[in-house]
């Protein structure tokens, strides 16, 4: 799986979307050209979460897209994802790569230089490093204040692993994300709350590739 390639990816939330479903969201998404999902929607059960992200499977499986499950590794299993997401509170890499076999994707949150070192020798695949610009979203880690663009380079230059630079990100200010150092750039809801996220998602990847 090419995850260096990974140019823009969606974070799922209900909470965030402005009326409509998950599948929706998503769905519009892939239209826009979507690398990767997150499932994430912390706002709801975990019942609810394993019905959307069947769904949601289907829709990123016949779009050729990763799927990717926040926090919890039973989640990504039951669903049949193709990774996981850790935050630092959340169990250690090596219990998801038991959990859910070597070939699984695991991303870790990272805001510091520190936490990125030791997640790649801890044998991580990505990592989500924000909040960029700060952000109000409590489904986003980090500073709300936000780490800034220089924190990306840090991180960029001090690891091998592909950077998603996550947090107050949108089609007006990821470019400086990315000359930053960063392989690409994640949104919740910039693409979620937007009026129209196919639209939305299209302009970030603009942004992003040009």
């Amino acid at each position: 799986m090419n995850i260096s390639g990974w140019q823009t990816y969606l974070v799922t939330a209900t909470s965030r979307s402005a009326g409509r479903t998950t599948p929706e969201v998503v769905a519009a998404a892939l239209d826009g050209g979507v690398d990767v999902v997150q499932l994430r929607d912390k706002a709801t059960s975990a019942r609810e979460r394993y019905e959307t992200g069947l769904r949601v499977r289907e829709l990123t499986t016949e779009a050729g897209v990763p799927l990717i499950v926040n926090d919890r590794i039973d989640l990504a299993s039951a669903v049949d994802a193709d990774g996981v997401h850790l935050g630092q509170s959340d169990l250690p890499v090596a219990v998801a790569r038991e959990q859910l076999g070597e070939d699984a994707v695991v991303g870790v949150s990272a805001s510091t230089v520190e936490q990125a070192e030791s997640a790649e020798a801890a044998g991580a695949d990505y990592l989500g490093v924000g909040a960029v610009y700060g952000t109000d979203s409590k489904d986003v880690s980090g500073d709300r204040d936000g780490i800034g663009v220089e924190r990306i380079a840090a991180v960029a230059d001090a690891v091998d692993l592909p950077v998603i630079g996550i947090g107050g990100i949108d089609a007006s200010n990821a470019a400086p994300v990315v000359e930053a150092g960063a392989t690409g750039v994640a949104a919740l809801s910039a693409i979620t709350a937007a009026e129209d996220p196919e639209v939305a998602t299209a302009a970030l990847r603009k942004a992003v590739t040009e």
